[in-house]
């Protein structure tokens, strides 16, 4: 069968190149073998050469393609064709084969299909003298990533970080811009060039923002990011929040308060939270918005807890739930076969695909209406209650008959007794004509509201002005006020 053995050069110099790696370069070489070098740049290549081991480097074929994931791959294909031709074949990469190598990781992949046997041989990792520079036990926890594919859900704060192959000044800014948004722009990081080369080793320390302006970012570069206990880097962490709501529900050691809370006594809190939350967005205040989300999550997070307690869900599967939703109800993004190229069209997918959940679990609707949950805010229920109906065809053609209907019920109102019961009949056939206007109703109240809180609060200033109270003044005095503030 055809081999590839798979060995590496350790992480520079000459005396951390492994002797097994040496006895194999020259028994392959002495037996008239094929050897690779993934690369040559690498500082102890120019020693083999010395030494008279003779190989072909792959260098090449980073100028043949557009992204390292091409790049491995090519290198892949030609190590196993070239295996199956010559039988067996030494492939030398930096470092141990078994670190931060992904065509290694293709070749043990892909080599089995290809009818290729592949033995991984010595090698010494960089982060071996890396951890000792830097005087870290991984043993203490520690994340090991790449840097040419750096993701944001990677990190976390609480664990030393190592991140390989800091290729360039472009690889340390995109790196930089992601550990800034997590770790903040002054964090201290520590960037190890060569190390364990004598003459050529760099150890600096510098905050994160200074990251890609060192002059001595190369293919030998990795970064050192220690971990922290810092509040304003931890408490950005979904997980801590969780810790944090698990911690004020311990029998023990929590907060009576929230140790009495049950999902229904938090019910209350959690409409309270999303009204302070949407009355945020009505006034455009960012701030007050992530500070009234942040108190949304406080309610999810903590019915949670409470279901985790109980044995019946917890964080982690309302996080699967939804997402699971997204994905499946969003076909024309996550693929699936139905395509949206409207919103028209998405929220048409959406009650489709909504739909035939619910039957797949024996949910079937008896009335149109029961889509329309029974706990909404009365404007919103109505609103949801009439545009169910129009699916089916309940409803009028033109508006025309709408205003008309607001008028009947007007009239009805002027002549009932049973004030409360027609007043809802002339609020229902108001929403409808914002239905028809394509105005949401609640939006279009909440901002009357707001606009008469304003209006009002100016008659109150003014009024304080002159040494007075609105009790203390005529409606007169207080209607010109309020014209005056209309006036702006």
């Amino acid at each position: 069968m055809a081999k590839v053995t798979v060995v590496g050069l350790g992480p520079g110099a000459w005396s951390g190149l492994p002797l097994g790696t040496y006895r194999m370069l020259e028994e392959q070489q002495q037996g008239g073998g094929a050897i690779y070098f993934r690369t040559e740049r690498h500082p102890v290549v120019d020693d083999l050469r010395q030494q008279g081991i003779v190989f072909a480097v792959l260098d090449h074929f980073y100028e043949q393609a557009e992204n390292f994931t091409d790049v491995y791959q090519s290198i892949t294909e030609f190590l196993l064709k070239e295996a199956l031709e010559k039988e067996h074949i030494i492939y030398a990469v930096p470092g141990h084969p078994g670190v931060a190598e992904t065509t290694v990781q293709n070749l043990r992949r892909q080599g089995k299909a290809a009818g290729v046997e592949i033995v991984i041989g010595p090698g010494h990792s960089f982060l071996d003298d890396l951890l000792v520079a830097v005087g870290v036990d991984p043993a203490d926890g520690m994340l090991l990533l790449d840097g040419t594919s750096l993701l944001p859900r990677q990190l976390n704060p609480s664990l030393h970080t190592v991140i390989m192959q800091v290729y360039s000044p472009d690889v340390a800014s995109d790196i930089k811009l992601t550990l800034m948004e997590q770790y903040g722009d002054e964090y201290e990081v520590t960037v190890v060039r060569a190390i364990g080369v004598p003459g050529e080793e760099r150890v600096v320390t510098v905050p994160l923002y200074e990251l890609d302006r060192l002059d001595f970012i190369d293919h030998l570069t990795s970064l050192f990011v220690p971990k922290t206990e810092e509040a304003a880097i931890v408490n950005r962490q979904m997980w801590k929040f969780v810790e944090i709501i698990k911690d004020l529900r311990d029998p023990d050691t929590g907060c009576p308060w929230d140790l009495k809370q049950t999902h229904q006594s938090l019910r209350k809190y959690l409409l309270e939270e999303a009204y302070e939350a949407a009355d945020a967005i009505d006034e455009d205040d960012p701030y007050a918005l992530a500070d009234e989300l942040g108190d949304v999550l406080l309610q999810i997070v903590l019915h949670a807890q409470i279901g985790a307690e109980e044995g019946t869900f917890d964080i982690y599967e309302v996080i699967r739930s939804v997402s699971d939703k997204m994905i499946r109800r969003h076909p024309h993004v996550f693929g699936g076969g139905k395509e949206a190229d409207t919103a028209e069209e998405v929220v048409a997918n959406w009650a489709e695909i909504k739909a035939q959940e619910k039957e797949e679990k024996g949910l079937v609707p008896q009335s149109l209406l029961d889509d329309v949950p029974r706990g909404l805010p009365a404007v919103t229920a109505a609103l949801n209650l009439q545009k169910k109906a129009a699916q089916a065809g309940f409803d009028w053609d033109d508006i025309a008959d709408v205003y008309a209907k607001v008028k009947e019920e007007i009239n009805e109102l002027q002549e009932t007794t049973d004030k409360s019961d027609e007043f809802g009949d002339l609020l229902f056939a108001m929403i409808n004509v914002a239905r028809f206007l394509d105005v949401d109703p609640e939006t279009a109240l909440a901002g009357t509201n707001r606009k008469f809180r304003d209006r009002f609060q100016y008659i109150e200033a003014r009024l304080r002005e002159q040494g007075k109270t609105p009790e203390q003044s005529t409606l007169e005095e207080m209607d010109r006020l309020w014209n005056e503030a209309k006036r702006g």
